[in-house]
């Protein structure tokens, strides 16, 4: 997998949207079938973001990387 996702990508996945699925999560109540939906939601996000691969963007040969740090990924 080639990183597709950019450092802000990254950390608004990680700190911002991951956070705010598990709160909503918690909120609607654990044992609420959307409270799962939110878990999940915040699973993906998280995992996506330390990965920095967003299997979404893929299809659409898009990306929010930098070129430069996409070239200098290459030449190591």
């Amino acid at each position: 997998m080639k990183q597709n996702m950019g450092t802000t990508d990254r950390i608004l996945r990680s700190v911002v949207a991951a956070p705010v699925f598990v709160i909503l999560g918690i909120v609607t109540g654990p044992a609420a079938p959307i409270s799962w939906v939110f878990y999940a939601l915040g699973a993906v996000m998280l995992g996506t973001g330390l990965v920095g691969f967003c299997p979404l963007y893929a299809p659409f040969a898009f990306s929010t990387r930098s070129r430069a740090a996409a070239s200098a990924t290459r030449q190591h």
